[in-house]
């Protein structure tokens, strides 16, 4: 009877930490789509522009978000480990980390941005909106990154459902800007495609405000005087803060770039097959936020038990997680692949666009179930701070295997578009293999250490 309890309290800590952030995903990913559908009813040309802006800002600012959430598992640990007193600096370097990156990435745009767009070859007026919709983001990465620092704190300390309702709440708040802006409502001039930059920039201020009054008056966080205390520059504690999310940051980038690039490869076969392509992938991406939840989580619980040294516990919480998330998974790639073509009426209604998604979701289902396996791992390893191990991985996944693997299929056995899908699965399989061997190794390795002292 206590290991029942036992393994009810852990499925309930897993699940009321793990569901809020599932839906606070999801609600970021929610407003992305905003921007896309919304500038597709302003015109072709906005669909175009917004979409060319959203490729370039998308793996930087996963990269950069990647960087910062490092402040997760070394909280985690000072949080198991009683040393609560030690948050507060770790977070104020995360800020001053996120005011840094905020810097060097405007500063960058402004040097860079047009050269790189010209380079594309683009129309004039895809061009413009491209670089405007940019410019506009630009005007809310300092806050969002910023954000991104308070809510690692907030996420750690166990309470997600306050992220999940500010962000639930920001994503109508964008919405109706997007329709302001955009189309012009309200007095508000038509600013199409660029509008939509300019709602998101708007609702990143919003955001932040929000976070902002949290953490300075509820006093969960209240006492760790995130803006009280001053703030002097530890260079031990920075270069632990960059040790820990730079690899975890560079993981990322790597995983969100080499979908970019991936598209650079499949758009040689024509609009019909990346119309296809981008249909699969945007809900197989849709798919991913149940892993990526598992894997904040996993973080987050596995680093507060390997910061009081529970490693016992920590393999616990983390078998269980792996076992929950795997049965989603299973279960999610059954309905994949018995209603194929209903998923693919979600994108369109052109007969010969449904049979090439339907086609790529077959690879989609093993996709799923490889990530599925591998993201949870992922957090796993973070929360017992060896982000290295993850970083190695993704490297090799995404640009050891499937990328040369994927010319090979193409341009050598002349696979065609799906030697791309192919050869993302294969590498995700080997990086899932990779991983659970790594947790293995890891988790053994601290319970005998624990036992020769």
């Amino acid at each position: 009877m206590l290991v029942d309890e036992n393994f009810k309290q852990r499925l309930r800590r897993l699940f009321s930490v793990m569901i809020p952030i599932l839906i606070t995903q999801t609600a970021i990913m929610a407003m992305n789509f905003f921007d896309s559908s919304m500038s597709g009813h302003a015109g072709a040309v906005d669909l175009a522009g917004t979409s060319i802006g959203g490729n370039i800002w998308m793996p930087i600012f996963v990269g950069t978000n990647g960087v910062l959430l490092g402040a997760m598992p070394i909280v985690a640990h000072l949080l198991g480990g009683g040393k609560r007193g030690d948050i507060g600096k770790v977070i104020r370097h995360t800020i001053f980390l996120a005011l840094a990156f905020s810097a060097v990435i405007i500063l960058m745009g402004v040097l860079f941005l047009d050269t790189l767009l010209t380079h594309l070859h683009l129309e004039a007026q895809v061009h413009y909106i491209a670089k405007m919709y940019m410019a506009a983001v630009a005007v809310g990465v300092v806050p969002f990154f910023m954000s991104t620092s308070l809510r690692a704190l907030i996420d750690t300390l166990g309470h997600t459902g306050i992220t999940m309702k500010i962000y639930l709440l920001a994503l109508p708040v964008n919405a109706f800007l997007n329709y302001c802006f955009i189309f012009g409502k309200l007095g508000l001039p038509r600013l199409g495609g660029i509008g939509a930059g300019v709602a998101t920039g708007i609702t990143y201020w919003l955001e932040f405000a929000i976070f902002v009054w949290i953490v300075h008056k509820l006093p969960a966080f209240a006492d760790f005087r995130i803006f009280k205390d001053r703030f002097r520059l530890d260079f031990k504690q920075l270069r632990e803060n960059l040790s820990i999310g730079v690899p975890i940051g560079l993981a990322m980038f790597m995983e969100a770039s080499i979908f970019g690039v991936v598209a650079l490869f499949i758009a040689k076969f024509g609009t019909v097959i990346i119309a296809a392509h981008q249909a699969a992938l945007g809900f197989t991406s849709l798919l991913y936020m149940v892993p990526l939840s598992f894997s904040m989580a996993l973080t987050i619980l596995v680093g507060v038990e390997a910061g009081a040294r529970r490693f016992e516990e920590a393999k616990k919480i983390s078998r269980l997680g792996i076992a929950v998330n795997m049965s989603i998974a299973v279960f999610l790639t059954v309905l994949v692949y018995t209603n194929r073509p209903q998923i693919a009426l979600l994108y369109t209604t052109d007969p010969v666009i449904i049979e090439k998604v339907v086609g790529f979701l077959f690879y989609a289902i093993f996709f799923q179930l490889f990530d599925a396996t591998a993201a949870p791992i992922q957090g796993i390893l973070r929360g017992y701070k060896d982000v290295k191990a993850t970083f190695y991985s993704g490297f090799f996944a995404y640009w050891a295997v499937c990328l040369p693997l994927g010319c090979f299929l193409d341009f050598v056995l002349d696979h065609g578009p799906a030697a791309y899908w192919q050869s993302l699965d294969i590498g995700l399989f080997f990086s899932a293999v990779f991983l659970t061997l790594r947790m293995f190794w890891l988790q053994r390795k601290l319970e005998h250490e624990q036992q020769l002292q």
